[in-house]
C-alpha cells in the first residue's frame, strides 16, 4: 500500500507498540503471545497500543516470542576488579535463576566505550543492566523502549531505575572506630580517576567534620594494588603523622597494607587500615582488611528483580526498597 504521497508508509514496529505503551518490547511481546506473567492492566494497555497502530508481529518476531528467552545486557567498568567481578556473579546467578541469557560487557571505565557498547547491544538484548558515567540523555539515546536499570548513580529519565548504594552510616562508623582508638590524623585514599570527589570522600568528609578531625589529608589513588600503594606513600611522606587511613576501596586499601609493611609501618599498631567494599579477598590478606562492606550478592539480585519488574508490568520497587547500605565490617588492620 503506497500513501497519498507517494512513499510507501513506515512498517509500526514492537518498538512503536512498546513506547506507546510505556513498556519494553518484552512485554509487548507476552502481551500479544497471551504469556501469564504479565499483569493484567499492563497486557491490556499493550493490546490497545497495537490495534491502535495498526501493529502485526511478523512470523520471525513471533518465533523468537515461543522461545521465550530473556537477554540481558550487564555492563560492567572494569571485570579486573574483584568488587565488579562479585556484583556480575550475583547478577548473573539471579538471572539464572529466571532462566534468562545474561551477555557482560566491559567498558574499561571508559563513557565512549559505555556508548560504543550500548550502539552494539541495543538491538540483542530486552533490558541494561549495570554502571554508567555518560549523560542519561545519550543512554536514552541507545535504550529506547528497553528498561535501564542503573548501579551505584541517580536516575532522572521515567523509564530507568537506580539500585542506590548508602555508605554514609558505614563510614561515619569507621571514623567512631579509630577515633575510638585513639586516632585523630587520618588520611584517606580517594578514587582520583574524575574531576570531583568521589561520594565516598563526601562521606569520609561529614563523618571526620562531626569528630572535629581534619578531612583534607587526602591523596588521589589509582583503583589498584599498585595504585594504592603509591598513593600510600605520597600521602605519609605529605603528613607523616597520620596514623590511619581509609581508602575508596578494597583494592587501594590492600595495596595500602602492602606498601605499609615495605615502609615498616606496623598494622595496626602504628597505621590502621579501613577499606570500602568488603571484598572476599580482603580476608585472605594480613592481617585481614577491616573495610565498610556492601553485600554484592544483594546489590547484583536487586538490579535483576527490578528489570524483572520493568519487563513484566509489575509494579517496580520503590526508592526504599532499592538502597543497598554498607556496615562497617572489622578485622585486623584497624
Amino acid at each position: 500500500m503506497v500513501s497519498a504521497s507517494g512513499t510507501e508508509p513506515r512498517k509500526v514496529t514492537i518498538n512503536d507498540v512498546a513506547r506507546s505503551a510505556g513498556v519494553s518490547r518484552q512485554t509487548v511481546s507476552r502481551a500479544l503471545n497471551d504469556k501469564g506473567e504479565i499483569d493484567g492492566s499492563t497486557k491490556q494497555r499493550v493490546l490497545d497500543a497495537a490495534r491502535a497502530l495498526g501493529y502485526r508481529p511478523s512470523r520471525f518476531a513471533r518465533g523468537l516470542v515461543r522461545q521465550d528467552t530473556t537477554t540481558i545486557g550487564l555492563v560492567i567498568p572494569d571485570l579486573l576488579n574483584p568488587f565488579f567481578t562479585e556484583v556480575a556473579a550475583a547478577a548473573l546467578e539471579a538471572a539464572r535463576a529466571r532462566g534468562w541469557h545474561v551477555v557482560v560487557y566491559d567498558t574499561a571505565d571508559r563513557a565512549e566505550e559505555e556508548l560504543g557498547t550500548l550502539q552494539v547491544i541495543s538491538s540483542q538484548v530486552d533490558a541494561v543492566v549495570g554502571y554508567f558515567s555518560c549523560p542519561e540523555d545519550e543512554l536514552e539515546i541507545f535504550t529506547r523502549g528497553m528498561p535501564v536499570v542503573l548501579i551505584g548513580r541517580e536516575h532522572h529519565t521515567a523509564r530507568f531505575s537506580s539500585i542506590w548504594i548508602d555508605g554514609a552510616e558505614g563510614v561515619h562508623a569507621a571514623v567512631a572506630h579509630l577515633v575510638a582508638e585513639g586516632h585523630t590524623r587520618i588520611g584517606m585514599l580517594d578514587h582520583h580517576g574524575r574531576a570531583e570527589p568521589s561520594i565516598r570522600r563526601e562521606w569520609f568528609t561529614t563523618a571526620a567534620k562531626a569528630y572535629e578531625i581534619d578531612a583534607d589529608m587526602v591523596v588521589g589513588a589509582d583503583q589498584s594494588a599498585d595504585g594504592g600503594g603509591a598513593a600510600l606513600g605520597t600521602l605519609l611522606a605529605t603528613y607523616p603523622d597520620v596514623t590511619a587511613v581509609f581508602t575508596f576501596n578494597d583494592i587501594i586499601a590492600i595495596g595500602a597494607l602492602r606498601e605499609a609493611r615495605r615502609l615498616g609501618r606496623s598494622v595496626p599498631r602504628e597505621l590502621a587500615v579501613i577499606g570500602f567494599d568488603g571484598l572476599q579477598l580482603g580476608a585472605l590478606v594480613e592481617p585481614p582488611l577491616s573495610s565498610v562492606a556492601l553485600d554484592t550478592r544483594k546489590l547484583g539480585g536487586l538490579a535483576i528483580e527490578q528489570v524483572a519488574r520493568l519487563l513484566t508490568g509489575v509494579d517496580p520497587l520503590g526508592n526504599a526498597g532499592l538502597v543497598v547500605r554498607a556496615e562497617l565490617r572489622l578485622a585486623g588492620s584497624a
